[in-house]
Parts: structure tokens; sequence; C-alpha cells
């Protein structure tokens, strides 16, 4: 079942959102409050979000550009100005429709399953042609960046997924944190090594099903680190 989140702090909207998509099949999240809305859209999976401009603790622009730093899904941004500047300045950091209020559920909903449609088309032509990189349950898709495990989607910022694919990509091999270092951020490693052990927890955190004990990103101790398969 798709999921979608709203953030929204009017709760007789959100409310009424949620029950007509709900009644069209898809299984809805509500936050109203916009840093929490940021802080689940970025910590959960979602299919679509729906986000209203005006809110409490961080407006939809701000919430809007983050998740466009994490993550590709369709963004429907929904708000009472009906100025051209607003709307503009939401499509341009990264969402795909804009709505003014008051505007009907049905249209809502009606939006939401185009918008879902056209994003399953585009990752299904995007994919048929990607480099992809499969290794026991993980799905690395270099050409888009994404990550899969069993199938659910994680977000990597940048150089989490740098990391993991170079591992990936050179299974069994025994790195240094010095020559990880030099490979994925590109400069001298003298002072700064601690970066690749952060990066490895975090990645571990995403990908292993236990990451005090990791079935995936062995430490070999006193040398460093190996991508197992």
């Amino acid at each position: 079942m798709s999921r979608i989140l709203i953030i929204e702090d009017e709760e007789a909207i959100a409310d009424l959102e949620k029950d007509y998509l709900e009644l069209s099949g898809f299984e809805v999240s509500i936050c109203n409050n916009g840093k929490e809305g940021l802080q689940t859209a970025l910590a959960e999976d979602f299919d679509l979000i729906v986000l209203d401009l005006m809110l409490p603790g961080m407006d939809g622009f701000e919430i809007c550009k983050h998740i466009r730093d994490e993550k590709n899904i369709p963004i429907i941004m929904v708000s009472a100005k009906k100025d051209d500047i607003d709307k503009i300045r939401g499509l341009g950091l990264g969402a795909d429709d804009y709505m003014t209020k008051p505007f009907s559920p049905s249209e809502l909903v009606a939006r939401v399953k185009a918008h879902m449609a056209r994003y399953d088309r585009l990752v299904g032509s995007i994919q048929k042609n990607n480099d992809i990189i499969e290794i026991r349950g993980i799905r690395i898709d270099k050409t888009a960046r994404r990550v899969t495990v069993d199938g659910v989607e994680k977000a990597f910022t940048g150089k989490e997924f740098d990391l993991l694919t170079f591992l990936a990509e050179h299974p069994n091999h025994v790195y240094t944190k010095e020559e990880l270092f030099r490979e994925i951020w590109d400069m001298d490693s003298i002072g700064d090594i601690a970066t690749v052990t952060v990066h490895i927890k975090k990645i571990r955190e995403k990908i292993e099903y236990d990451s005090a004990k990791p079935q995936y990103i062995e430490t070999i101790w006193g040398v460093g680190y190996r991508f197992k398969v």
C-alpha cells in the first residue's frame, strides 16, 4: 500500500484530506508541526508528501528544500497564498505541484494519483538502463543514487552513498581508513580519518539488521573495513 505524509497545521483540513486519501486506498500519516513533519519525512519511507506552506516551527519552503536534499519522491505543496511568486518559489525548490486553498479533496486525490503514476513510470524507465549493484538484499542504483534494503528505500547523504558504493564495488577487499578517506574525500587524510568511522556507523544503521553485529561492512581490527559478500 502506498504511503502518504500530510504536513498540515489545520487539523480539520488534514483529517479531511486523510479520509479521502484512505478511501482511495492510501495509507496516510499526519504531522501538524513543521519540524516534526520534516523529521518524519526524512526518517520514514513515503511515496508522496502533501506539504502546507505556512506551518509552525518551520515553513513549507524550508521543509521542501531539506526533503529534496535527501529524497526524490513527489511533493505537492498547498497554500492559501495565491501569489505567483510563492508558486514559483515552491516549484523552484523542488515541489512537483502547487495547489491553492480552498480546493476539493477529490481534486487532491486526483493529483496525488497522477503524480504517483508519473513518478512510477519515470523510475521504471530510468531503472531499465541504470547501473545497479545488488548484493544480498541491498540494491544500489548508481545512476539514480538510490539505495534499497530488502525493498525498502533508505536515505543516504552524498558521501554515505559514495562510501557504500565504493566498498560494494570492491567486495572482500580490506581498506584502511586512510585509503577510504583519500578515495571518497579526495584530500589528505591526516587528522580526519574519524570522518570515515562516523560515516561507516551511519551506513551500518541503515543497511544492517544489527549494526552491532554487521553482516555487510566488517571491521578488520587494526586494519580497516571490507564489504563482505
